[in-house]
């Protein structure tokens, strides 16, 4: 057979020579474990409470990663695993909140901002956490958002990736969750926040060393229903809500501070009327201060703090010159602020009080015995009568 004859053979024998490489091959590369993804900073996989994770924290580990919207915003998408792992979602799968990263390469992204981006996790937020769902769509917030203005959703107060229990195992809030909630408010409402960090109770917050002062959401109530503090129901039920601590011997005890600030001022002419407005008309506007018309909102001071304590006389006239303007300086003297008379604390009043509450039972006491005595002297007497003999 001439060369020409074998070329056909020779050309089948190096594809079959390359087929059965290519075979090898591919039977080799099956037979490797599967492919690692790493951070290359890191240089092994990280570990996850889930093991589903792990392919995800691969590549979101690395950092300097950034997704940029086409209306200029940017956040970053890069993690820290030991942060997520620690928070309340570590051992929960990515995909059960990022359905569509089950594919890779990601689809991509086509929403245009970051609040829309973020708008899309509201249903899946409330997937698990119903109430507080619900209690945002009846908040100040979400009446904000209906109306075209800005305002938190869930995942601009609480980053899932790093959100750590807020109490401990007793049920108290600790000291750092305390803190994160200021700080957390404090990046929409930055001017409210620094009232708020030089006053006696922010001061404590801030501070981490005090649990007893109130944070946002201790005076804001449900932190979800925030409600609107400018209407007529919020300003009411206010004092309530200062109540609620400083009725608090437990509290109250500790710094010297009467517990009797509800009593006292339900018993003066201020209270009274406001207690009469919130029972007959609850919708109705009172111009009588409630507590945060003389000591402030977010701003409190001290007692004896020389600018703006009410223990200072003149700042106590210039809080009672905001509704009575003829005010002279003595004006205060007659308010006992929120302490019952004693002794030591306005001896004269509390003399007089004592002299009424011996006196008044004295005569009120004398009273009943003179007229129980004359019934049954008038009884005796009758019943003298019909026993003498008849003539």
């Amino acid at each position: 057979m001439t060369n020409k004859t074998l070329l056909p053979y020779r050309w089948m024998g190096v594809a079959l020579l390359l087929a059965v490489g290519l075979l090898l091959g591919v039977a080799g590369f099956l037979s490797q474990p599967a492919p690692v993804y790493a951070s290359p900073e890191r240089g092994a996989p990280p570990q996850s409470g889930n093991p589903e994770n792990e392919m995800c924290l691969g590549c979101h580990t690395s950092p300097g990663q950034v997704l940029t919207f086409s209306n200029g915003d940017a956040i970053t998408i890069s993690m820290d695993a030991n942060a997520f792992n620690s928070s309340v979602h570590g051992d929960k799968s990515c995909v059960s909140c990022h359905p569509n990263a089950s594919q890779v390469p990601h689809p991509a992204v086509t929403v245009q901002s970051h609040q829309a981006f973020t708008t899309q996790f509201d249903q899946i937020c409330a997937s698990c956490h119903q109430d507080q769902s619900q209690s945002y769509n009846d908040s100040i917030h979400a009446k904000a958002r209906q109306m075209g203005k800005s305002a938190p959703l869930c995942t601009d107060c609480h980053n899932p990736h790093t959100q750590i229990a807020q109490y401990d195992a007793q049920g108290k809030m600790t000291a750092d969750a305390r803190y994160n909630i200021s700080q957390m408010c404090a990046k929409c409402h930055s001017t409210i926040y620094q009232d708020y960090a030089n006053s006696v109770h922010g001061a404590g917050v801030v501070s981490k060393n005090n649990l007893d002062v109130p944070t946002c959401m201790d005076c804001h109530s449900d932190v979800h229903k925030i409600v609107d503090p400018t209407s007529i129901q919020a300003r009411l039920s206010s004092i309530n809500l200062c109540a609620k601590c400083h009725t608090n011997p437990e509290i109250m005890d500790k710094y010297g501070i009467s517990t009797q600030v509800l009593n006292t001022y339900v018993a003066d002419f201020h209270g009274t009327t406001i207690i009469l407005y919130k029972q007959a008309n609850p919708a109705e506007q009172t111009n009588k201060p409630v507590c945060y018309d003389c000591h402030g909102v977010h701003n409190i001071a001290q007692g004896d703090d020389p600018q703006k304590g009410l223990k200072i006389k003149e700042n106590l006239l210039k809080t009672c010159e905001k509704c009575h303007p003829e005010s002279t300086l003595n004006f205060p003297d007659s308010w006992l602020s929120h302490y019952v008379p004693t002794i030591d604390h306005s001896p004269l009043v509390y003399i007089i009080n004592m002299f009424y509450i011996v006196l008044i039972p004295l005569v009120i006491g004398g009273m009943l015995v003179f007229v129980i005595s004359d019934f049954i002297r008038r009884q005796l007497e009758r019943r003298k009568q019909h026993a003498a003999p008849k003539e």
